[in-house]
């Protein structure tokens, strides 16, 4: 399963980058104010950090708006994936932009007939958000299973994109699914190296090399 990490601050991705963690990248407009920069700076500067696609939302609501500012954001770099909602304006531009060659990244997906519409018309991946749904009591990974049944059905070739991960855990499960990609903020994809266990270990370990006297360097 790829990485994507769901942040446009440049200094964490920066961090996960040098582990070898990051696959790509995704960016929403609240992550964007977030930065505080500008969205085709900012953009630009994380695709020349990252080789892997870098999704970049549209802020548009209508088909031909869509398409226009996906252009223009797929001028920032080649490693661009656009990003547009799960609308039916926002098919007709994916269908569009996918036609014409680029990545699209179709996002705010809930259920298993909104994935199959965006396989349909050409979508790179499809997002659907599964914190989203675990806050209204509704299972999110039941949606990526069901997404992977459907699309292994019937052979797309769209990528699913388990979005609005909000713990550890949901990257395992995701995993286990069957999910192509995962995006996670920087502070998930690094809560999944800890746990209690180890620490406990390693803290029995620092006691007994301290009583033995053990140095190697």
């Amino acid at each position: 399963m790829k990485f994507f990490v769901d942040t446009a601050d440049i200094d964490a991705i920066a961090e996960l980058n040098a582990l070898g963690m990051v696959d790509g990248v995704t960016t929403n407009p609240s992550l964007i104010l977030k930065s505080g920069r500008d969205i085709l700076e900012v953009t630009k500067e994380i695709c020349d950090m990252v080789s892997g696609p870098v999704s970049a939302e549209v802020i548009a609501l209508d088909a031909d708006d869509m398409i226009a500012e996906g252009r223009k954001l797929a001028e920032i770099a080649e490693n661009i994936a656009v990003k547009v909602p799960l609308t039916w304006d926002g098919l007709k531009a994916c269908k569009v932009l996918s036609s014409e060659g680029r990545m699209v990244n179709v996002t705010l997906c809930f259920s298993a007939n909104q994935a199959l519409l965006a396989a349909k018309a050409g979508a790179t991946f499809i997002s659907p958000f599964i914190g989203r749904l675990d806050d209204l009591n509704v299972d999110g990974m039941e949606l990526i299973a069901d997404i992977r049944q459907i699309y292994d059905n019937y052979g797309f070739e769209t990528q699913i994109l388990a979005a609005s991960i909000r713990t550890a855990n949901h990257m395992s499960e995701a995993a286990k699914i069957g999910a192509d990609v995962a995006t996670a903020p920087p502070a998930v994809i690094k809560a999944m190296a800890s746990h209690v266990l180890t620490d406990k270990g390693l803290d029995q370990f620092v006691k007994d090399a301290a009583q033995a006297g053990i140095k190697i360097v």
